[in-house]
């Protein structure tokens, strides 16, 4: 008798071939007013813009100082590059039409400065740099020169992985894990998609497992920052460089764990990441409610700046996002409304510059690092960036609508 030769099956890919599509709600209609919040961003970012990159050319300021771009100020770590160009992308197709061609060449010039940090394996924030720029690049163009740099960029982001842990560590040292760096670690599962690299998109699974388990608590709530044994990987305890205490609730922080773990569901399609994304997005809103624009930290007992706008900004996107991907309609309009609210709320006079006065940012009364007191109740690059994002991604469903 012959014995039968039996095979392990192969395992799952760990990302799918292409990313999920957002499907809002059947019928669900922005408001027809948005047009006029969109209209008032665009024409405030189109100013500030043009008047960033004449006054400091080929500069990447990260803050504002009383309004003012600071050109050659302290920066914690050098993540921000992308903002700039990834706004000059947008604007090359929003801003006023006898600007576009203005923009569109300066967006590819911005973009070219930073291609050089593709290979740059000192930081976690990859994806700020390259899917703001190099991505929206590939896709107005679909030359696949400009794919080939998100694809090195993500393979660079795969690079820092630690079998001792199965964490990607922050730029701060190898025993530490940001909660930042699930907005950058969907390069990794970009370039594996691109290549058919199955062992770094392991890596970045991975990688998400380790955050999901040890930065999110069971409230819904993120960590901002997680300790490990080098030598053993073990985990040892929650803290946080920019939260109000260890234990606390950093909002930005939490902005990023309710839109990274939606993104990484996209391109995986594990429910634990949307569901763990869910959980944070509702955390957020419970916290926040109708004021829409969070404090730094929840936890601060009467914060002296009541605001932290690229904290709305960016959790306007990821909740955007969610509308997109939850099988519960109900909860999905209602995240769509809320997401639509907080725009509405940033794009009043409060938050919002006005395009001739001189405050030089878009957005005011955000915040870098309150603990280095840098860029604190003033304009910040990724604020403005995802500002103008989820306007972006907002508007683009309502054109579908329009064309259907």
């Amino acid at each position: 008798m012959t014995a039968t030769a039996t095979s392990t099956p192969a395992l799952a890919p760990a990302v799918l071939p292409a990313i999920l599509p957002l499907m809002l709600p059947a019928g669900y209609e922005v408001p027809a007013d948005f047009a006029v919040t969109a209209a008032k961003a665009w024409k405030t970012a189109s100013a500030k813009l043009g008047a960033l990159t004449t006054k400091h050319p080929d500069r990447f300021p990260l803050y504002t100082e009383e309004g003012k771009w600071v050109v050659d100020g302290e920066a914690w770590t050098n993540w921000c590059e992308g903002f700039l160009g990834g706004q000059l992308w947008m604007l090359s197709r929003r801003a006023d039409e006898a600007d576009q061609d203005r923009f569109r060449n300066a967006a590819e010039h911005y973009s070219e400065l930073i291609e050089e940090r593709k290979s740059d394996d000192t930081v976690h924030d990859l994806g700020f740099l390259f899917w703001s720029t190099y991505r929206r690049w590939f896709e107005a163009t679909g030359d696949p020169a400009k794919r080939d740099v998100v694809v090195e960029a993500g393979r660079t982001t795969a690079s820092r992985y630690r079998e001792a842990g199965k964490y990607m560590p922050s730029f701060r040292q190898p025993d530490s894990l940001f909660i930042d760096i699930m907005m950058n670690i969907h390069m990794a599962l970009y370039a594996a998609q691109q290549t058919g690299d199955q062992d770094m998109a392991r890596k970045a699974v991975d990688h998400c497992l380790t955050t999901r388990r040890f930065l999110m608590r069971g409230d819904g709530s993120a960590s901002h920052e997680g300790m490990f044994d080098l030598e053993t990987g073990a985990f040892l305890k929650q803290t946080t460089q920019q939260g109000y205490s260890d234990d606390g609730s950093w909002a930005r922080g939490q902005a990023w764990a309710l839109y990274g773990f939606g993104t990484v569901y996209r391109f995986t399609g594990d429910l634990r990441f949307l569901e763990t994304a869910v959980a944070a997005a509702d955390f957020y809103i419970e916290k926040t409610g109708d004021r829409l624009v969070p404090p730094n930290d929840w936890d601060e007992p009467a914060p002296v700046r009541p605001y932290e706008t690229s904290a709305a900004a960016a959790a306007a996107g990821g909740i955007w996002q969610l509308a997109g991907l939850i099988q519960d309609r109900v909860k999905a309009r209602l995240y769509a409304d809320y997401a639509v609210n907080i725009l509405r709320r940033l794009t009043e006079d409060e938050f919002l510059a006005s395009p001739d006065e001189e405050w030089e940012g878009v957005l005011k009364h955000g915040s870098y690092h309150e603990g280095k007191d840098l860029g604190v109740d003033e304009s910040v690059m990724w604020g403005d960036y995802w500002f103008l994002d989820t306007i972006d991604q907002i508007q683009q469903h309502a054109e579908a609508r329009r064309c259907a």
